[in-house]
């Protein structure tokens, strides 16, 4: 019951930074002498300060009670398919310091380990003053429960028998919380992006693989086995190209990174001369310029992705009924060219309830909303289960209150190492 009631006035004082100890009472229904006493643990630790408001005409001003965000940090990492990057946050996730690096994940499992720990050991160093909680990763891989942080050996051969989760441990001496990127992605939207204030939410990542975060009243749904949101793999054509899952016709097949990049080559194959922006490395980034000053070849293959993602989206939508979808990736940088033919998909084969009950927006967090993401969860265990902040508390003897978040202002991009 205690271990209960911790959780439930570090949650409060959490989302409202600046609450008297009557306040706290009223809101919870705790009695005061319950809420002084624990209130009395969190000032000893420094989780929680207190200060005077400011003096009304009605006597002494009450004492008020706020979240120390730094006294303690998280860091965020995630594992892409062709980089890494990481980020240092307060407990109001709050970016501090961050790192990126270009990386052969996939077909170099040592040389990518070896850049997460030096970028982590920066992170570390960043300020050693104030003690980190964890870490968070996000991998780009179906993650199921018994996986124990291995990926997908069918998707990434090279790792097989790596577990990501034991490595940091060991590496960092720090506890350490691993889940697929997209479920990630979904997370930090919540908290902190373009899902604020929705707890029925879908965050759709589409970059070399294609994959969505669930979340349902405000918790990550992953199904029985842990891997639910593997969009990329609905198939959208059961007659379209072979996918590298083994199955035929998926949707990363004709939207992810690699497809789509293929798609640009056999299509330039006819075009006499090459274009400029197919002269050197073909990349993501070069196709939506070419489409954005105009190239015919580009904007049909921009548009032909909308389409494909509109038809997996509006499965999604009839399916799970999400108030809002958040599309994340390098491809949205395409804007209407992207979202014009994706919401007609969207619109010609989803139920019309669906499609008047959601919003279809574009991520403002970016390229760090993964490695963000992988932070909130260690914050969102913490709130939930105050034993990792407040080591001395009791552990807990019944289930804790879930902590479902509400929406609070997006986080200060500050400094990078």
């Amino acid at each position: 019951m205690r271990a209960h009631n911790t959780a439930l006035l570090l949650q409060a004082i959490w989302c409202e930074q600046g609450i008297s100890r009557a306040d706290l009472a009223r809101r919870t229904g705790l009695s005061r002498a319950t809420v002084s006493d624990i209130v009395g643990g969190f000032l000893l630790t420094g989780a929680v300060g207190e200060y005077e408001a400011a003096p009304s005409s009605g006597g002494r001003p009450p004492i008020r009670l706020r979240f120390e965000n730094g006294w303690r940090h998280i860091i965020g990492v995630e594992l892409g398919a062709s980089h890494v990057s990481g980020v240092r946050t307060d407990l109001r996730g709050r970016v501090l310091a961050s790192f990126q690096h270009p990386q052969d994940v996939a077909g170099n499992p040592t040389a990518t380990l070896a850049a997460i720990d030096a970028g982590i050991r920066g992170l570390l160093a960043y300020d050693a003053s104030v003690p980190v909680l964890g870490i968070g990763l996000g991998v780009p891989s179906p993650l199921p429960i018994s996986s124990q942080g291995g990926l997908a050996h069918h998707l990434f051969p090279s790792w097989q028998g790596i577990q990501l989760a034991t490595h940091l441990k060991l590496a960092h001496s720090v506890p350490v919380e691993v889940d697929n990127d997209a479920n990630l992605g979904a997370l930090a939207e919540h908290w902190w992006g373009a899902g604020r204030g929705f707890a029925d939410l879908a965050y759709v990542k589409v970059a070399t693989g294609v994959g969505a975060g669930i979340l349902i009243r405000g918790r990550i749904y992953k199904g029985a086995t842990g891997i639910a949101g593997e969009i990329g793999h609905t198939a959208i054509d059961p007659d379209g190209p072979r996918c590298r899952c083994g199955l035929s016709g998926c949707l990363e097949a004709m939207v992810g990174t690699a497809a789509l990049l293929q798609r640009a080559r056999e299509q330039l194959v006819s075009v006499q001369p090459l274009p400029e922006w197919a002269r050197d490395e073909l990349t993501v980034q070069s196709l939506i310029a070419a489409a954005h000053a105009g190239d015919a070849t580009a904007r049909l293959l921009i548009t032909g992705a909308g389409q494909a993602l509109g038809v997996a989206m509006a499965n999604l939508l009839n399916l799970v009924n999400p108030g809002r979808i958040v599309l994340g990736g390098h491809l949205t940088e395409a804007g209407a060219m992207l979202l014009d033919p994706l919401r007609t998909a969207l619109s010609e084969r989803a139920l019309w309830s669906s499609v008047e009950g959601s919003e279809l927006v574009i991520s403002p967090l970016g390229d760090q909303a993964v490695a963000l993401g992988a932070a909130t969860l260690l914050l969102q265990a913490a709130l939930e289960d105050p034993q990792r902040l407040l080591p001395q508390q009791p552990r807990p003897a019944a289930p804790l209150v879930p902590f479902i978040h509400a929406g609070h202002p997006a986080p200060t991009f500050e400094r990078s190492i």
